[in-house]
């Protein structure tokens, strides 16, 4: 009987293992199937030529993807500028200042941020934020926008990270030792002072990770960027101008033209360099957190 159990022990740890592994290869098992589909392009044009061409034209076989990667980069970039500020403020409130009662209401509707659709967002940017860009925004600087432009889709992403970095960020806050802020106060600092030179400074690696983490997730964000960017294939000169991530790109146009020549490795070579670019934000994120929780203990 102890045999048979021991034996059944074994083989069920055995089959997690190597469900674990099958799960953790599925990364690399899609990475090197969208290699596989993208060589055709990659033996005819390099890919310095197709990282940094500014010419989309896929009927005369050109390629360049410098637009929707500019593109990606500036929707981003606005995202976590306009989340930064806010998600930290918002973390530092409920992990130092705010009442326990205040924080189990509060958890439950950031949350519910979490759960929304991302279409839900792209409605709301497309009846709310670009109204709001073309009628006031713009004309407050003086010049003209659609609305349809990378403000409109870094407003709406920065609303969708809120959640990651705002979770994140609490628990990191949470992890420094209490004893820590005890010490502070003792030494006359105040609350303020404490929070900035104390504990925003024990748990900077963690809040780094937080904003690699958003980062990564607004970075790889489709539907809702796709509906309020624009979708031109040009390099932004300015937050107002329009934009066409690469996500949008491959949501827009796979599944069409396809029977145009290296147009299908194309968009498969932009989805690969999708998932290297939001791959290597997790693994740094991964990383620094891994180094502030070995910090703290």
């Amino acid at each position: 009987m102890d045999s048979k159990r021991l034996l059944k022990d074994r083989l069920a740890g055995r089959v997690m293992f190597v469900l674990t592994v099958l799960s953790g290869l599925l990364v690399f098992v899609m990475a090197i199937g969208l290699y596989q589909r993208s060589r055709p392009i990659l033996a005819i044009k390099s890919l310095r030529e197709l990282l940094f061409s500014t010419s989309w034209h896929p009927l005369k076989g050109e390629f360049g993807f410098l637009p929707f990667i500019m593109g990606s980069l500036w929707v981003t970039g606005v995202a976590v500028v306009i989340a930064i500020p806010l998600c930290l403020l918002t973390s530092v409130y409920l992990s130092e200042y705010a009442s326990r009662y205040v924080r189990e209401w509060t958890k439950p509707l950031i949350d519910l941020l979490a759960g929304i659709p991302s279409v839900i967002y792209g409605v709301w940017g497309v009846l709310v934020v670009v109204p709001l860009i073309k009628d006031h925004i713009a004309p407050l600087f003086g010049t003209f926008s659609s609305g349809y432009s990378i403000l409109a889709g870094g407003i709406v992403l920065a609303i969708m990270v809120f959640p990651i970095i705002i979770h994140v960020s609490s628990e990191v806050f949470r992890s420094v030792p209490y004893e820590l802020r005890e010490a502070s106060l003792s030494l006359g600092a105040t609350k303020w002072q404490t929070v900035k030179y104390v504990v925003l400074r024990k748990a900077m690696p963690g809040v780094i990770a937080a904003v690699v983490l958003g980062l990564s997730r607004a970075f790889g964000e489709t539907m809702a960027v796709l509906m309020v960017a624009g979708n031109v294939a040009k390099v932004p000169s300015s937050v107002l101008d329009p934009a066409y991530p690469l996500p949008a790109l491959i949501a827009n146009n796979y599944g069409e033209m396809l029977s145009v020549p290296l147009y299908d490795s194309a968009l498969l070579l932009a989805s690969l360099i999708l998932l290297a670019v939001v791959l290597f934000f997790n693994v740094i994120a991964r990383v620094v957190l891994i180094r502030v929780e070995r910090s703290i203990q």
